[in-house]
């Protein structure tokens, strides 16, 4: 197991005993261990009670925060003709057809979102294994394969986030940064929580949510009460 620093030790005293706390409480106090450089980022972890290997118990999608998540995000889209300009037109960073593929092929990875117009899926089908470990892979169900390309890159520049449960049924997302006021963070927390809630599958028995907790990039995890 790696060694925690002395300062992460410090903060990991700060907090125990601490929780649950409701998402205000819990916004606060993360606020009081920020002590670096650097603007840090804010997430939240939920621990769900979902068999991951049932396809009918997968959380997946996305939602725009209400007050974004601090940074914009770059987008590539695979498209043609007039949907080609369009998302040119709409701020897309790079916008191609083969030729972007083979660069992603070749192995470049840097952007956030891709987002791919149906007759486009196709070209983009055998990039999953590039593209799907990262969680780059456009998915219908997130809203990332349609001819509405405008729409969704705004969408996204406006800081729409992306998630799917791991193997161990647990969702994890970017909802800001710590330099947001706490009602900015607090508003982003409760918006992605409910919507996580009102995905609860119909056919999963017992507890939904098991836990919920956020953290910074150097903070140790703070307890919100499901």
């Amino acid at each position: 197991m790696a060694q925690k620093s002395k300062r992460y030790a410090a903060l990991v005293e700060k907090i125990q005993d601490k929780g649950p706390l409701g998402v205000p409480q819990a916004v606060e106090l993360l606020k009081q261990l920020d002590g670096t450089k650097f603007d840090q980022t804010v997430e939240i972890h939920i621990r769900l009670g979902v068999d991951a290997q049932q396809a009918d118990q997968i959380i997946r999608g996305s939602l725009v925060l209400p007050n974004g998540i601090g940074r914009t995000q770059r987008v590539v889209v695979f498209a043609k003709g007039d949907l080609a300009k369009a998302a040119e037109d709409a701020g897309a960073d790079e916008v191609g057809q083969e030729d972007l593929a083979k660069k992603i092929q070749d192995g470049w990875t840097e952007f956030d979102v891709c987002i791919a117009t149906p007759d486009m899926m196709g070209i983009v089908g055998p990039l999953g294994k590039v593209l799907g470990p990262r969680g780059l892979m456009p998915s219908p169900r997130a809203g990332t394969v349609t001819p509405d390309v405008e729409k969704v890159i705004a969408e996204y520049k406006a800081g729409k986030v992306e998630f799917r449960n791991d193997t161990g049924g647990n969702v994890h997302a970017v909802v800001g940064r710590m330099s947001f006021e706490a009602q900015q963070l607090s508003e982003n927390i409760q918006a992605f929580i409910k919507h996580i809630q009102g995905l609860k599958p119909q056919t999963l028995k017992g507890t939904y949510v098991r836990g919920i907790s956020i953290c910074s990039t150097m903070s140790p995890g703070i307890q919100i009460a499901a």
